[in-house]
């Protein structure tokens, strides 16, 4: 396992861990100063290609988003979505996931939990591919929203899900959407971060879709925090462009060759 990653899980009822998502060079040089994790997710079929979901991401759109975002890293750990019918097998998810490692040379990938993709877990991190896990609202195998984790039951359920997945050899789990005392129960159990996305502070980090903090993607859910309006600035930059064109305005000689 790399050395910063050792250092991530160090972090445990230590330090809150900072997790954003980049989709390229020019915003992960920006991310890569404050945070922990930046992630290369596969919401960008949301942010990006303007797709219903996440289904149709496929693995050559993570890598060529991938290379251009480790173009601004220097000390985060990069962490790649792997999409969905990637990892159906173990030979199918090694092959892929060595694939996303080499071409990009990210720290480690990220998948779903289907209840049932442990061994392909434990296969991954045997083969020396650090993995993160995700559980509660797992977009590629939910189709309806639901909060986890309201019942005791479904508590008892998520807390085994996870230290199953943390006997696999995941170094952290991202929890989305999970209900705030089922994810501190969650967090208490394990030896490995957690990290929160609708998951309250209980929490050992968080991470949020950097589109939606800084008010682009135009998503605001109740666990989204909108910390500024780059729509709102983007359209006033574009009028004021729009008007100067039609009135001549710009460009000017000091615009000009």
């Amino acid at each position: 396992m790399k050395k910063k990653i050792k250092n991530l899980i160090k972090k445990k009822n230590k330090t809150p861990i900072v997790m954003l998502t980049a989709y390229s060079g020019s915003v992960s040089k920006i991310l890569d100063k404050y945070c922990d994790i930046v992630l290369v997710g596969d919401s960008l079929a949301n942010t990006l290609y303007s797709m219903n979901n996440t289904h149709k991401v496929t693995i050559d759109m993570m890598i060529l988003h991938t290379c251009s975002v480790q173009k601004g890293i220097k000390k985060s750990i990069l962490i790649v979505d792997m999409p969905l019918h990637t990892y159906d097998n173990k030979n199918q998810a090694l092959k892929n996931a060595m694939k996303v490692m080499r071409e990009t040379k990210c720290d480690g990938i990220k998948i779903e939990s289907n209840k049932k993709n442990y061994n392909i877990v434990k296969h991954l991190v045997k083969s020396n591919i650090p993995v993160m896990g995700h559980i509660g609202f797992t977009p590629q195998f939910k189709k309806k929203f639901k909060v986890a984790g309201y019942s005791q039951k479904d508590t008892i359920k998520l807390i085994n899900e996870a230290k199953k997945i943390q006997e696999a050899g995941a170094f952290s789990i991202v929890l989305e959407c999970v209900a705030s005392s089922s994810s501190k129960k969650i967090t208490k159990a394990l030896k490995i971060p957690t990290i929160g996305i609708g998951s309250s502070v209980n929490c050992d980090g968080q991470v949020l879709v950097t589109d939606d903090l800084v008010g682009l993607s135009g998503f605001k859910p109740r666990f989204v925090k909108r910390y500024s309006d780059i729509a709102k600035t983007i359209n006033k930059s574009v009028k004021k462009y729009t008007n100067e064109v039609k009135k001549k305005i710009f460009p000017k000689k000091n615009n000009s060759y």
